[in-house]
């Protein structure tokens, strides 16, 4: 009777201390993701008031100037937004597009062959992604400026190719999920590479693409010290650029509500694209815990 009756207690404390874990876990989870949405919480209150008000303090209400910093921000002449707009879209999914196509086949080359110098290729190409940017920025201006490619935005597209970061997350998730036996079996049915690549390897690799594709659209959406050197002409120019352009004014004189309304609108693609592409990013991560 009394061995039955610690059991007992021990098994109530044991619920107890797990319980206890649960909802300490629950309680820095939704810490960490007020962390994380504040910051948009701020912008989008920001964007609906207006300049005197925001420098005034903070406030957790919304203000009534959306709709009026959104007007200014359109119809302000020295701003091309919608052009910016797709500029950057076309520069940040390109990027996207081609970075990680490439780099897969890239990975796919080196993980599916063997070859003399294998391991040297794959070490170079790890000590290129210790390279900064940069470090040859100077090469790069002198070498688009002889091939007439200044101010047009190929050269922030063809460049981000060669991605050694996404190389290396590609190589390695097809380490864990992609056999060697598969792609033997295509190769003994009579698929070429290409076929075997297109049809076989990227379905299997789709999670990785879409994480990968992800980071690079916003890595290109977000890159300002390359098309600041680049471009000139005002119709060329892309969202990091205006934004800077347009909080660069006179400190005295430029309009926080519209810098904000920029911000907001800045932020809409890469949501979109996030969304769009969520579900692999989860498939990934159910994956990934089932192989381990």
């Amino acid at each position: 009777m009394d061995t039955r009756v610690k059991s007992s207690e021990f098994g109530a404390g044991y619920r107890s201390k797990i319980a206890l874990g649960k909802t300490l876990s629950y309680i820095l989870l939704i810490f960490l993701l007020i962390l994380c949405i504040f910051p948009f919480y701020i912008l989008i209150i920001n964007a609906t008031r207006l300049n005197a008000e925001i420098q005034s303090g903070f406030t957790l209400l919304p203000g009534r100037a959306l709709t009026y910093n959104f007007k200014n921000l359109f119809s302000n002449e020295n701003l091309m937004i919608l052009r910016a707009l797709w500029n950057s879209i076309f520069v940040s999914g390109s990027t996207a597009l081609l970075t990680t196509y490439f780099s897969a086949m890239t990975a796919y080359g080196i993980y599916a062959y063997n070859f003399k110098m294998k391991g040297f290729v794959f070490t170079f190409i790890m000590v290129i992604m210790m390279v900064p940017v940069q470090v040859s920025t100077l090469g790069f201006i002198k070498l688009i400026t002889e091939m007439g490619l200044m101010d047009t935005l190929l050269p922030l597209i063809i460049p981000a190719i060669a991605a050694p970061g996404v190389f290396f997350f590609m190589i390695q998730y097809m380490r864990s999920v992609l056999p060697h036996a598969i792609i033997e079996a295509a190769r003994i049915d009579g698929s070429n590479e290409f076929r075997t690549f297109n049809t076989i390897v990227i379905p299997i690799i789709k999670p990785a693409l879409a994480v990968q594709a992800i980071f690079s659209f916003v890595a290109s959406w977000n890159n300002f010290f390359v098309p600041a050197l680049i471009i000139n002409s005002k119709e060329k120019k892309t969202i990091p650029i205006v934004i800077a352009q347009l909080r660069s004014a006179d400190y005295m004189k430029f309009d926080l509500g519209q810098v904000y309304a920029m911000i907001a609108v800045a932020i809409i693609p890469v949501l979109i694209c996030y969304l769009l592409l969520s579900k692999y990013i989860i498939r990934g991560v159910t994956l990934g815990s089932v192989k381990g």
